[in-house]
């Protein structure tokens, strides 16, 4: 009996110092690891509309997927949606819409799909430039990129999204 006791004793100790330090490394890095999520979000909104101030919408509209909204002072809106492609969460995008409610840019925050095959919807600018800059409204129907499938329906479904909760949010969303 004693014998069973002492490797206990050991196990609990050692998992209760690496928890211990887990929870010190991430009270060490949380506040650096928001600064960089903020840096780049604000580097992604700046690729889409150049230099601008934006004000953050604390409103997720009843979409999961919607990580972040911001509207710019002139009226131009950004959405970070993070959404499912092949990877679980692979595709995490901003969605530009300018003044007057058409998609004007796609920016990427991060891309989690297969290298090479999912990456193409990243990698291939026609297949953003063709199925979605100029809608207003949800597409339809888009043409996936050949090997990217999942990756290129992450990519509706992430636009989609964006539209729609702009459509049906427009008045509360640009403060009216």
């Amino acid at each position: 009996m004693k014998g069973n006791i002492k490797p206990t004793i050991v196990l609990t100790i050692i998992c209760t110092a690496a928890a211990l330090l887990l929870v010190l490394a991430y009270e060490l890095t949380k506040d650096r690891i928001s600064e960089q999520r903020e840096q780049k979000f604000n580097e992604s909104v700046e690729s889409l509309f150049g230099e601008c101030e934006t004000t953050i919408i604390d409103d997720n509209f009843g979409y999961d997927e919607i990580q972040k909204i911001a509207v710019t002072s002139d009226g131009k809106i950004v959405m970070q949606i993070c959404t499912d492609g092949y990877a679980k969460d692979g595709i995490n995008i901003l969605v530009g819409i300018d003044e007057s409610g058409t998609l004007s840019g796609i920016s990427f925050i991060s891309l989690g799909e297969t290298p090479g095959l999912g990456t193409k919807v990243k990698d291939d600018s026609s297949f953003i430039e063709k199925n979605f800059i100029g809608l207003s409204e949800a597409p339809e129907e888009i043409d996936s990129i050949s090997g990217a499938t999942f990756s290129s329906k992450g990519m509706k479904k992430a636009v989609e999204i964006a539209m729609d909760a702009y459509n049906e949010n427009k008045e509360v969303i640009l403060g009216g």
